[in-house]
């Protein structure tokens, strides 16, 4: 057993939180962390595998170049947690909430971010192409470079955000495109958007 899985399964079974102390390089497979707290902890190139952390809470985390595979965290919530580098691809975050997050150069394709919550945060680089980001709700965040390639935004809240940095094609919106309304897009983008809503541009 190493170091993370044992420090885990402690702090599962003592019904604690798990706070402070750096694990590099360290695997995590098939555990139960639903419901668990995390504070002050830093996680390089760790690799987790088929693990539940719904319910968990995150806060003043690190995560660095870390693999989340097939692994679930619904009703989690994230305060001042620092992510780059890392895959969470066809992760479920349905109504998680990020709150003062940094997240750069995640790989969040084919991620479920259903009624999940964005505020306050800054996501560079970001690829969330083919993601469920129904009702997503983004509340004073800065979004540059994000990649949302075939994304579903149907019902998110957009309002007061600068999209003209991001990838939007091929996003799936309601028939009114309500999904924009007071967002702020490039005139480049223009077109997507009159695409969907069946107006044809000519050259």
């Amino acid at each position: 057993m190493n170091d993370l899985t044992a420090a885990l399964l402690s702090a599962r079974e003592e019904g604690e939180q798990l706070a402070g102390g750096t694990f590099v390089r360290e695997t995590a497979e098939r555990l139960d962390l639903s419901d668990l707290t995390f504070r002050q902890t830093r996680f390089a190139r760790c690799q987790f595998t088929d693990c539940n952390f719904s319910g968990a809470a995150f806060y003043g985390c690190e995560f660095e170049g870390c693999a989340f595979t097939g692994c679930r965290f619904p009703v989690s919530f994230w305060k001042d947690a620092a992510l780059s580098g890392c895959k969470a691809e066809g992760g479920d975050f349905r109504k998680a909430r990020f709150k003062d997050c940094a997240l750069a150069r995640l790989r969040l394709r084919w991620a479920n971010l259903t009624g999940a919550l964005w505020e306050r945060c800054a996501l560079t680089g970001c690829d969330l192409t083919e993601s469920g980001c129904q009702e997503l709700r983004v509340v004073k965040t800065t979004l540059q470079t994000v990649d949302f390639t075939r994304a579903d935004l149907f019902r998110a809240v957009l309002k007061g955000t600068d999209l003209s940095g991001c990838t939007l094609d091929g996003v799936t919106l309601s028939a009114s495109c309500q999904e924009l309304r007071g967002a702020r897009i490039h005139a480049s983008q223009a077109a997507v958007v009159a695409r969907i809503l069946g107006i044809e541009i000519a050259d």
